[in-house]
């Protein structure tokens, strides 16, 4: 009988870690931080396909999304699917695509901290070459490291800040490529 008693209070003990353990879990998720899958080559090499990225969901709520950060957003085409895209362009700043480089407010932007030296950047129907546009307010002009290979505002346009998830700081999956996401302007 004394064993019994002992494994009902066991299993009951455990019941309650596993179900306080989600509770904390589910909390988090839904407040604070959630996971983000890379699909495809859009920011080749600096994310890989298949790599999962946490994103940081309420850091948003505190502060503007700046240039250079890594943020997860809804596809302007598609708001099924989440994209993954640098910050390129802030309200008011001023992009001009021109032979192969971006140039933000009158200045070439340095871009060698996640681009490979000679990477050039494309136009696109959004953003023809030696075309200047200036970003809204409450949107962002966003691009991916792979330019040859990306879907990004150079075709569709402005990310409308209501439609930015989150800000990625941590990739932890696969092991080779843990480590936190920099933003190399900061």
């Amino acid at each position: 009988m004394f064993i019994i008693r002992k494994i009902y209070t066991f299993l009951i003990d455990t019941i309650q870690s596993l179900l306080l353990a989600a509770a904390v879990f589910l909390v988090i998720y839904v407040f604070f931080f959630r996971p983000f899958q890379v699909n495809g080559e859009s920011m080749y090499p600096n994310f890989r396909n298949n790599q999962y990225i946490l994103t940081n969901i309420i850091v948003l709520h505190f502060k503007e999304p700046k240039l250079g950060d890594v943020v997860v957003f809804k596809a302007p085409l598609d708001p099924e699917k989440d994209y993954i895209k640098r910050i390129i362009g802030v309200p008011n700043d001023r992009v001009l695509l021109g032979n192969g480089s971006i140039y933000l407010n009158g200045k070439k932007l340095d871009e060698t901290a996640y681009l490979k030296l000679g990477i050039e950047t494309n136009p696109g129907a959004f953003l023809g070459e030696s075309q200047e546009i200036t970003v809204t307010d409450e949107n962002y002009f966003v691009l991916g490291d792979n330019r040859l290979h990306s879907s990004d505002s150079r075709e569709w346009g402005f990310v409308p800040k209501k439609n930015i998830i989150g800000e990625s700081f941590f990739a932890y999956w696969p092991l080779d490529s843990m480590g936190f996401v920099k933003n190399p302007y900061k």
